[in-house]
């Protein structure tokens, strides 16, 4: 059963960063803008809808009404949306201090992005992975820097298909929304190990989990899985605003490590932050790196500031 006290967890300062969540115009990103714009960041809020994000944006100006918030219109399902995003967003600033991959969708039935990915793995990762490529000359050399990559407990069913990334041959809507889960902890760490092999680069990336938090993304797309994702919900999840706690930890806390997990505290799915122990999948770096070259080959963006040689990087 979930906490009956919400959790909350003390932010730091973050007058004078920038930040860039994904998916802010509702559920874990909008918590996410909320929280870091009412502790003084400027919070760039990126979503498909600019109706959606015009809403977004007055409901944290309503909660804070001294909030630094601006709206860029990001499709993750097309990669020339998530170029003019990103064009968009160094246009003014130069630097950026934090990126929250946030956005996905869920189990939903087979469909294909513009380019001709699978929805599920084409949104929820390698649109991140583009994303966040175009945007690191911004963050790479900023002390104090971050990326915070948000996967799923769903993460742990997971297993990623080399063969038939997009489910091409075979599909199933929880198999490949749990291998777009993994795929996001591996980006998180490869990401970092990257990071850690280059010199100079001040960034770290860290993954962050929910644990289970009612959010838009247990909508369903039909009135049996909708009907059975409301009574779980209703029994067994916390608030949005729970679940965006081990984000929010993951983006500000001080002693964040790169290349870690950070999850709720109890059995993983409710309560306060902590860093948790990667399992086999989390740790397996030969995956994480053919991850990577899948990706770049996907998307085109390659990482050019990055030193590619290889490195352990910091322990998780």
């Amino acid at each position: 059963m979930p906490v009956l006290s919400q959790p909350t967890i003390d932010i730091p300062d973050q007058h004078g960063r920038t930040a860039v969540v994904t998916g802010a115009n509702s559920g874990l990103g909008l918590e996410t803008a909320a929280e870091l714009a009412r502790h003084g960041a400027h919070v760039i809020l990126t979503g498909r809808s600019p109706e959606r994000l015009e809403a977004a944006m007055a409901d944290v100006r309503l909660r804070v009404p001294a909030a630094s918030v601006a709206p860029v219109t990001l499709d993750l399902a097309s990669l020339a949306s998530i170029r003019k995003a990103a064009a968009t967003i160094l246009a003014v600033s130069e630097a950026i201090d934090l990126l929250v991959d946030n956005a996905g969708v869920m189990a939903i039935k087979r469909s294909e992005t513009e380019d001709g990915f699978e929805r599920q793995f084409g949104t929820n990762h390698l649109g991140h992975f583009a994303f966040t490529g175009l945007l690191l000359p911004a963050l790479l050399h900023r002390q104090g820097s971050r990326v915070v990559v948000v996967t799923s407990f769903m993460r742990l069913l997971g297993r990623l298909d080399f063969e038939d990334l997009h489910g091409r041959r075979r599909y199933g809507r929880w198999k490949a929304y749990n291998q777009s889960k993994l795929a996001n902890l591996l980006f998180a760490t490869e990401l970092e190990r990257r990071l850690r092999a280059t010199p100079g680069a001040e960034t770290i990336s860290v993954a962050a989990h929910p644990g289970y938090a009612a959010t838009n993304l247990q909508r369903g797309d039909s009135l049996t899985q909708s009907a059975a994702l409301s009574i779980g919900n209703t029994l067994f999840a916390q608030t949005a605003a729970a679940g965006a706690l081990p984000i929010l930890y993951a983006a500000t806390a001080p002693g964040v490590v790169g290349g870690a997990l950070y999850g709720p505290g109890t059995l993983g799915l409710w309560g306060r932050p902590r860093k948790e122990r990667l399992d086999w999948k989390g740790r397996n770096e030969e995956a994480a790196r053919r991850l990577w070259e899948a990706s770049v080959e996907e998307t085109g963006v390659a990482y050019p500031e990055l030193f590619a040689g290889g490195s352990s990087g910091r322990a998780a």
